[in-house]
């Protein structure tokens, strides 16, 4: 059974002796207890999860770590932008953030069971405990909802840039190495032998000489890559000729090996079939088509236009934010849906989060609907800030609301820079959402904490 919270006495959180940088951190961090605590719905919510992760202990035995405990130790990890390891180090480092956490000088959590606690935490809890913030901020007249801004930006997936033979050759290490795991536990379950350095040698030539203009090397890429498309094909033969082999045995190790292969081949077969069609067959395979990662096959192809990164890997994350820099609501897209069609979205569910209808909507040029959605929105709000073509800017009201629309870019930016949502180091895309959750939150706890008087 795992307990909500326990009341602590704080220690005195103030120290002249220090140098200056280290009191504002320490005041800072007392503002953001203090907005936790002005919240308890916000813990209610984490309590709902993190309760299903303990069973109950038929001699009453309480866990080690209460609720409170882990969502603040996530609010040090968010508001510091480190990864979970350092996280703990950090905490464990220091008595003050001890303090903070509320541990009552016991031992800090280690990474692995904060990292099954953040597994825990649902994309939907985040998100309502967002919208459970910000509820409470309008109400107590610190965020004005009548106004609101949006945009969208792309959050990158952990993976490498992707070539068709970096993926082929990701399939064949992947595979190889489950399968040699499972020989050496059981000698019949593979009784295959693999060319690992030649396969290698193969993917190498290809990543060297793809862009090559003379026609000679064009060939022997083509050649190469004939050799390594029919080899992996080969090995995924061999992959289902285990995973037969595995559902007549009952031997737990080899079972579990062949779940994870199993887990595996769908993108596995994706990868070798885009290679054939593209590279044998001379056909041009969509992006909707592909597969970007075997680690992280929900990675969406985004193009952006921009002229250093012409396209990402990753998901479209959709913001809306008020003047106060509080981000009032945000969607992150398991499917890219258009920017045109995002602006009726945010209107509404910022009605149905807060109420009432934002008097001012600002966005850019994408954000623009189609004329008859235009004309529907322009009825529900007072001034709809989004240009549809170039002269629209001779408008001095549209200039005045478009550089405030401008100021999300340098929220994004901080987003992206200090709360690590460049890239998404979680997997899976319900722990990529999650990880998004906790970044904005984490936003949104400082923005509210700046409000309070020190």
């Amino acid at each position: 059974m795992r307990l909500k919270s326990v009341p602590v006495l704080s220690f005195e959180w103030s120290d002249d002796s220090l140098p200056k940088i280290v009191r504002e951190s320490r005041q800072r961090y007392k503002r953001v207890s203090d907005v936790l605590d002005a919240n308890p719905d916000v813990l209610t919510l984490v309590h709902q999860d993190l309760a299903k992760l303990s069973s109950p202990n038929p001699k009453g035995r309480k866990g080690d770590y209460t609720s409170e405990n882990i969502l603040r130790t996530a609010v040090v990890m968010a508001v510091e932008g480190l990864p979970l390891r350092e996280t703990v180090v950090l905490i464990g480092n220091s008595p003050f953030l001890q303090d903070f956490v509320r541990l009552e000088k016991r031992a800090t959590m280690d990474f692995t069971f904060l990292d099954k606690c953040l597994g825990a935490i649902r994309p939907e809890t985040w998100k309502a405990m967002n919208e459970a913030l910000g509820r409470t901020a309008v109400e107590r007249g610190q965020v004005d909802p009548s106004v609101v801004r949006a945009d969208t930006t792309v959050v990158e997936t952990n993976i490498h840039y992707p070539t068709d033979s970096s993926l082929l050759w990701d399939t064949w290490r992947v595979a190889t190495r489950l399968l040699i795991r499972a020989r050496s536990h059981w000698q019949a379950s593979c009784p295959h032998r693999f060319h690992t350095p030649k396969i290698k040698k193969l993917h190498l030539f290809i990543t060297r000489y793809s862009s090559s203009r003379s026609k000679r090397r064009r060939r022997e890429v083509r050649s190469s890559y004939r050799r390594l498309i029919a080899r992996v094909g080969w090995l995924l033969e061999v992959v289902r000729e285990f995973l037969a082999f595995a559902r007549e045995h009952r031997d737990t190790e080899l079972r579990a090996l062949a779940a994870e292969l199993k887990g595996y081949l769908p993108a596995m077969e994706r990868v070798v079939e885009v290679a054939r069609r593209v590279h044998l067959d001379g056909e041009r395979v969509p992006a909707r088509e592909r597969v970007f990662s075997l680690f992280e096959p929900h990675t969406e192809l985004i193009e952006r236009g921009k002229r250093d990164r012409p396209v990402e890997f990753g998901h479209m994350v959709w913001l809306a934010q008020s003047r106060e820099k509080f981000i009032t609501d945000y969607e992150v897209m398991e499917e890219r849906e258009p920017d045109s069609e995002l602006a009726e979205p945010v209107v509404e569910r910022h009605r149905a989060l807060y109420g009432v209808v934002p008097e001012v909507l600002a966005a850019d040029k994408g954000f623009s609907p189609r004329a008859e959605k235009r004309a529907e929105l322009e009825a529900l709000v007072d001034t709809l800030a989004i240009p549809r073509r170039v002269a629209d800017f001779a408008d001095r009201l549209l200039v005045h609301w478009q550089c405030f629309r401008a100021g999300i870019e340098g929220t994004i930016s901080a987003l992206k820079r200090a709360f690590r949502l460049f890239r998404c180091l979680f997997r899976g895309f319900k722990n990529f959402a999650s990880g998004v959750g906790l970044s904005i939150f984490g936003h949104n706890l400082l923005v509210l904490a700046e409000q309070a008087p020190g």
